[in-house]
Protein backbone atom coordinates (compact mmCIF):
# COMPACT_ATOMS: atom_id res chain seq x y z
CA UNK A 1 0.00 0.00 0.00
CA UNK A 2 2.91 2.56 0.83
CA UNK A 3 4.53 2.03 -2.26
CA UNK A 4 1.22 1.83 -4.24
CA UNK A 5 0.93 5.48 -2.70
CA UNK A 6 4.13 6.53 -3.46
CA UNK A 7 3.83 5.74 -7.00
CA UNK A 8 0.84 7.66 -7.13
CA UNK A 9 -1.69 5.19 -8.10
CA UNK A 10 -5.21 5.72 -7.78
CA UNK A 11 -6.94 3.87 -5.03
CA UNK A 12 -10.44 3.24 -4.95
CA UNK A 13 -10.88 2.74 -1.15
CA UNK A 14 -9.36 0.55 1.57
CA UNK A 15 -10.66 -1.90 4.40
CA UNK A 16 -9.12 -1.42 7.74
CA UNK A 17 -9.18 -4.15 10.26
CA UNK A 18 -8.14 -2.93 13.98
CA UNK A 19 -4.65 -4.46 14.19
CA UNK A 20 -3.63 -2.36 11.65
CA UNK A 21 -4.14 0.74 14.65
CA UNK A 22 -1.44 -1.40 16.60
CA UNK A 23 1.22 -0.12 14.81
CA UNK A 24 3.30 3.45 14.23
CA UNK A 25 3.67 2.65 10.84
CA UNK A 26 -0.14 1.69 10.68
CA UNK A 27 -1.67 4.80 12.00
CA UNK A 28 0.40 6.67 9.77
CA UNK A 29 -0.73 4.55 6.53
CA UNK A 30 -4.26 5.27 7.52
CA UNK A 31 -3.49 8.86 7.95
CA UNK A 32 -1.61 8.97 4.18
CA UNK A 33 -4.49 7.18 2.77
CA UNK A 34 -7.07 9.95 4.51
CA UNK A 35 -4.77 12.77 3.21
CA UNK A 36 -5.09 11.22 -0.41
CA UNK A 37 -8.67 10.93 -0.19
CA UNK A 38 -8.81 7.51 -0.46
CA UNK A 39 -11.98 5.98 1.40
CA UNK A 40 -11.14 4.25 4.43
CA UNK A 41 -13.94 1.74 6.30
CA UNK A 42 -13.04 0.14 9.30
CA UNK A 43 -13.83 -3.53 9.52
CA UNK A 44 -13.51 -6.83 11.91
CA UNK A 45 -10.30 -9.09 11.47
CA UNK A 46 -12.59 -11.71 10.09
CA UNK A 47 -13.81 -9.77 7.41
CA UNK A 48 -10.93 -8.50 6.59
CA UNK A 49 -9.00 -12.12 6.72
CA UNK A 50 -12.04 -13.82 4.07
CA UNK A 51 -11.36 -11.18 1.72
CA UNK A 52 -7.35 -11.18 1.59
CA UNK A 53 -5.31 -14.04 0.34
CA UNK A 54 -2.96 -14.22 2.88
CA UNK A 55 -2.78 -16.46 5.76
CA UNK A 56 -2.06 -13.56 8.17
CA UNK A 57 -2.80 -10.27 6.28
CA UNK A 58 -1.08 -6.98 7.91
CA UNK A 59 -5.04 -5.52 8.46
CA UNK A 60 -5.58 -3.60 5.33
CA UNK A 61 -7.06 -4.53 1.41
CA UNK A 62 -7.42 -2.22 -1.16
CA UNK A 63 -8.96 -1.38 -4.38
CA UNK A 64 -5.86 0.29 -6.68
CA UNK A 65 -6.49 0.98 -10.42
CA UNK A 66 -2.96 -0.63 -11.88
CA UNK A 67 -1.40 1.49 -14.32
CA UNK A 68 -1.68 0.31 -17.86
CA UNK A 69 1.62 0.51 -18.81
CA UNK A 70 2.11 0.78 -23.28
CA UNK A 71 5.79 0.17 -25.33
CA UNK A 72 6.44 3.68 -25.49
CA UNK A 73 6.79 3.74 -21.57
CA UNK A 74 9.89 1.86 -21.92
CA UNK A 75 12.70 4.31 -23.11
CA UNK A 76 15.37 2.46 -25.03
CA UNK A 77 15.38 4.57 -28.30
CA UNK A 78 19.21 5.71 -28.84
CA UNK A 79 20.57 5.18 -25.29
CA UNK A 80 22.69 2.44 -23.97
CA UNK A 81 19.77 0.67 -21.74
CA UNK A 82 18.52 -2.78 -21.14
CA UNK A 83 14.93 -4.52 -20.76
CA UNK A 84 13.58 -7.46 -19.51
CA UNK A 85 11.61 -10.28 -21.78
CA UNK A 86 9.59 -12.75 -19.77
CA UNK A 87 8.58 -15.70 -22.49
CA UNK A 88 5.98 -17.97 -21.05
CA UNK A 89 7.29 -17.85 -17.14
CA UNK A 90 4.22 -19.73 -15.34
CA UNK A 91 4.91 -19.26 -11.35
CA UNK A 92 3.43 -15.59 -10.34
CA UNK A 93 6.21 -15.71 -7.30
CA UNK A 94 8.93 -16.42 -10.28
CA UNK A 95 7.23 -13.09 -12.22
CA UNK A 96 7.25 -10.85 -9.86
CA UNK A 97 10.87 -11.27 -8.35
CA UNK A 98 11.82 -10.81 -12.28
CA UNK A 99 9.83 -7.66 -12.02
CA UNK A 100 11.75 -6.58 -8.88
CA UNK A 101 15.07 -7.55 -10.05
CA UNK A 102 14.76 -5.58 -13.52
CA UNK A 103 13.59 -2.89 -11.46
CA UNK A 104 16.70 -2.87 -8.89
CA UNK A 105 19.29 -3.28 -12.11
CA UNK A 106 18.10 -0.59 -13.81
CA UNK A 107 16.39 -2.19 -16.46
CA UNK A 108 14.17 0.33 -18.57
CA UNK A 109 11.24 -2.12 -19.10
CA UNK A 110 9.93 -5.40 -18.33
CA UNK A 111 7.91 -6.98 -21.87
CA UNK A 112 5.87 -10.32 -21.01
CA UNK A 113 5.36 -12.34 -24.12
CA UNK A 114 2.51 -15.01 -24.08
CA UNK A 115 1.89 -17.74 -21.51
CA UNK A 116 3.51 -15.15 -18.62
CA UNK A 117 1.48 -15.65 -15.20
CA UNK A 118 -0.49 -12.30 -14.83
CA UNK A 119 2.02 -9.59 -13.43
CA UNK A 120 -1.14 -8.61 -11.11
CA UNK A 121 -1.79 -11.90 -9.61
CA UNK A 122 -1.58 -10.99 -5.86
CA UNK A 123 1.39 -13.30 -5.54
CA UNK A 124 3.31 -12.02 -8.30
CA UNK A 125 2.67 -7.88 -6.58
CA UNK A 126 3.78 -9.34 -3.15
CA UNK A 127 6.61 -10.75 -4.94
CA UNK A 128 7.26 -7.56 -6.63
CA UNK A 129 7.98 -5.63 -3.55
CA UNK A 130 6.51 -2.87 -4.90
CA UNK A 131 8.44 -2.43 -8.62
CA UNK A 132 5.14 -3.32 -10.50
CA UNK A 133 4.13 0.34 -10.02
CA UNK A 134 7.31 1.93 -10.57
CA UNK A 135 8.53 0.03 -13.29
CA UNK A 136 7.09 -0.54 -17.18
CA UNK A 137 5.70 -3.81 -17.31
CA UNK A 138 4.00 -4.27 -21.20
CA UNK A 139 2.62 -7.50 -22.39
CA UNK A 140 2.78 -8.32 -26.20
CA UNK A 141 1.73 -10.68 -28.26
CA UNK A 142 4.78 -11.61 -30.42
CA UNK A 143 4.12 -9.66 -33.88
CA UNK A 144 3.91 -6.15 -31.68
CA UNK A 145 7.43 -7.64 -29.50
CA UNK A 146 8.98 -8.30 -33.00
CA UNK A 147 8.05 -5.16 -33.99
CA UNK A 148 9.01 -3.31 -31.33
CA UNK A 149 12.39 -4.58 -31.06
CA UNK A 150 13.06 -3.76 -34.60
CA UNK A 151 11.61 0.06 -33.89
CA UNK A 152 13.36 0.77 -31.21
CA UNK A 153 17.21 -0.92 -32.67
CA UNK A 154 17.28 -3.65 -29.79
CA UNK A 155 19.88 -6.84 -29.94
CA UNK A 156 17.80 -9.73 -27.84
CA UNK A 157 20.29 -11.98 -25.45
CA UNK A 158 18.33 -15.17 -24.92
CA UNK A 159 19.25 -17.24 -22.04
CA UNK A 160 19.98 -20.77 -22.88
CA UNK A 161 21.14 -23.91 -21.20
CA UNK A 162 23.30 -24.53 -24.34
CA UNK A 163 24.20 -21.20 -25.27
CA UNK A 164 27.38 -19.49 -25.65
CA UNK A 165 29.14 -19.34 -21.91
CA UNK A 166 28.15 -15.62 -20.76
CA UNK A 167 31.56 -14.93 -20.41
CA UNK A 168 32.86 -15.34 -23.84
CA UNK A 169 29.71 -13.97 -25.52
CA UNK A 170 30.38 -10.48 -22.56
CA UNK A 171 34.27 -10.65 -24.08
CA UNK A 172 33.34 -10.89 -28.07
CA UNK A 173 30.66 -8.04 -27.41
CA UNK A 174 33.44 -5.91 -26.31
CA UNK A 175 33.55 -2.85 -23.57
CA UNK A 176 29.89 -0.98 -24.07
CA UNK A 177 28.36 -4.23 -25.04
CA UNK A 178 27.51 -2.26 -28.55
CA UNK A 179 25.84 1.20 -28.72
CA UNK A 180 22.22 0.33 -28.89
CA UNK A 181 19.57 -1.22 -26.15
CA UNK A 182 19.64 -5.07 -25.43
CA UNK A 183 16.62 -6.87 -24.34
CA UNK A 184 17.00 -10.08 -22.68
CA UNK A 185 14.82 -12.95 -22.45
CA UNK A 186 13.90 -15.57 -20.13
CA UNK A 187 11.80 -18.43 -20.94
CA UNK A 188 9.44 -21.05 -19.37
CA UNK A 189 10.94 -22.70 -16.05
CA UNK A 190 10.66 -26.03 -18.46
CA UNK A 191 10.71 -25.69 -21.22
CA UNK A 192 12.68 -22.68 -22.32
CA UNK A 193 12.00 -19.45 -24.57
CA UNK A 194 10.24 -20.32 -27.51
CA UNK A 195 12.02 -21.66 -30.87
CA UNK A 196 10.91 -18.79 -32.68
CA UNK A 197 12.08 -16.32 -30.38
CA UNK A 198 15.91 -18.11 -29.94
CA UNK A 199 15.81 -18.04 -33.63
CA UNK A 200 15.73 -13.77 -33.68
CA UNK A 201 18.05 -13.90 -30.87
CA UNK A 202 21.56 -12.24 -31.94
CA UNK A 203 22.77 -14.22 -28.84
CA UNK A 204 21.84 -17.04 -27.11
CA UNK A 205 23.90 -17.36 -23.79
CA UNK A 206 24.52 -19.72 -20.79
CA UNK A 207 25.67 -19.03 -16.65
CA UNK A 208 28.42 -21.76 -16.58
CA UNK A 209 27.17 -23.55 -13.36
CA UNK A 210 29.39 -25.93 -10.87
CA UNK A 211 29.44 -29.81 -11.93
CA UNK A 212 26.47 -31.39 -10.61
CA UNK A 213 24.04 -28.35 -11.02
CA UNK A 214 21.29 -28.99 -13.00
CA UNK A 215 19.70 -25.38 -13.45
CA UNK A 216 19.20 -22.09 -11.77
CA UNK A 217 16.03 -20.38 -10.68
CA UNK A 218 14.91 -18.01 -13.74
CA UNK A 219 14.65 -15.21 -11.17
CA UNK A 220 17.98 -15.47 -10.34
CA UNK A 221 19.36 -16.50 -13.85
CA UNK A 222 17.86 -13.21 -15.07
CA UNK A 223 19.78 -11.26 -12.29
CA UNK A 224 22.79 -12.41 -13.65
CA UNK A 225 22.60 -11.70 -17.43
CA UNK A 226 20.98 -8.00 -16.48
CA UNK A 227 23.82 -7.18 -13.98
CA UNK A 228 26.54 -8.30 -16.51
CA UNK A 229 25.13 -7.18 -20.25
CA UNK A 230 24.49 -3.70 -17.90
CA UNK A 231 27.79 -3.65 -16.34
CA UNK A 232 30.28 -1.09 -18.42
CA UNK A 233 27.44 0.01 -20.33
Amino acid sequence: MEEALAAGLTFRGALVAPDLARTTRGRELVVELERHAVPVEAGSARVLAAMADTEAPQGIVAVVEPRAWVADDIPLAGERTTALVIDGVQDPGNVGTLIRTAHALGAAGTVVLRGTADTLNPKALRAAMGATFRHPVVPLDDAAFIGWTRRQGVTLWAAAADGVPLHRALSEAGPGRGAGPIAVIVGNEGAGIRPQLNAIAAKRVAIPLAQGAESLNVAVAAGILLFEVTRGR
